[in-house]
């Protein structure tokens, strides 16, 4: 038997109350497959529900026995799951923050121009290891200063950081201390991610910062695609002026704005919801409690949407979507 078709007999075995208490868990594509099994499986034997039974009751004593997890566990499972892009992200937002350790602060200390300087000959994924240390404006300063085929490198490299054996990181560290300032260093490990690429990209004006993904997309666009995501996400839209809430709203669609809303902040709520007409809000409110509670990623998906609405705007030079305080090649070299 397939591990499924176990799945469907464990059920039956059950009976229809326990039964529906675990399908609870499931989203409908998987109900509609474990439905389809059970349908199946007119009769159970005896030999049948010896069989999956005692191979649940193992499960069980397993999980109720210690298991190994922790972060890398955590990444693995979720990579397997959503893909390790997504994985890379989610992790960089929930797992713990990794110190600086003394010898990577002393680097990161240095002033952009110094970094560049220290920086320039090596490897992009060295620079990017630095990079991952530093404050944004900061990065986005070094990340100017750097040739165009370096940075564009780097910042894929970033993008994709992971936690790095301590063993490489302490030849990495070491040399790199040697030419900055001659003292040993000690073991360290840091993680990047789409979130911390999009951050950086955000600080270097848009014009570079369009050229550095067109180059990253033409090598792997769902990392590009991925980064210009982050780069603008939808409770950004609550900064926007009313001017340009306004164009976005009249281009998009009021179920997915309803959808959208359901998770919102209210300060986002009551942004958008005053960019719409009263009897446009009116009807948004009526979609609202007519749809109900809303997956995550029905919720995810609607909001992309509407995002997407807003880059083709900004594209068209409609509205501004805004980025942080940039600097000019000149101003970093003062």
């Amino acid at each position: 038997m397939t591990r499924l078709q176990k799945l469907a007999a464990l059920l039956i075995i059950l009976g229809p109350e326990s039964a529906s208490q675990l399908l609870k868990g499931f989203d409908e594509p998987e109900l509609e497959v474990i439905t389809a099994e059970m349908s199946k499986l007119a009769v159970i034997s005896p030999e049948m529900q010896d069989e999956v039974l005692g191979e649940f009751s193992d499960l069980a004593l397993d999980a109720g026995s210690g298991v190994p997890g922790g972060v890398a566990y955590a990444k693995k499972a979720l990579e397997k799951t959503v893909g390790a892009f997504r994985a890379s992200d989610i992790m960089n937002r929930v797992a713990p923050a990794p110190a600086v350790p003394a010898a990577m602060q002393q680097i990161s200390d240095l002033d952009h121009r110094e970094l560049c300087h220290l920086l320039s000959q090596e490897r992009p994924q060295t620079v990017a290891l630095v990079a991952s240390y530093l404050p944004f404006e900061k990065c986005s300063r070094l990340l100017m200063l750097l040739p165009g085929y370096l940075r564009n490198q780097v910042v894929e490299r970033l993008a994709t950081l992971a936690p790095t054996p301590v063993e490489v990181v302490e030849r990495i560290v070491a040399v790199l201390r040697q030419k900055a300032v001659g003292k040993p260093a000690r073991a360290m490990n840091q993680t990047g991610g789409l979130k911390n690429a999009a951050d950086v990209l955000k600080y270097i004006g848009r014009n570079l910062s369009q050229s550095v993904l067109v180059e990253l997309e033409k090598r792997n666009p769902e990392l590009g695609q991925a980064i210009r995501e982050r780069m603008f996400t939808f409770e950004d839209l609550a900064r926007l002026d009313s001017r340009s809430l306004q164009k976005i709203m009249r281009e998009a669609d009021l179920r997915d704005l309803a959808i959208s809303l359901q998770t919102a902040s209210e300060s986002l709520r009551q942004a958008l919801l005053a960019s719409i007409s009263r009897r446009a809000g009116e009807a948004v409110a009526e979609e609202i409690s007519l749809l109900g509670p809303q997956r995550q990623r029905d919720i995810a998906a609607a909001r992309q949407r509407i995002l997407e609405t807003a880059r083709q705007l900004e594209a068209a030079e409609e509205i501004d979507l805004g980025t942080p305080t940039t600097f000019t090649r000149d101003e970093l070299l003062v």
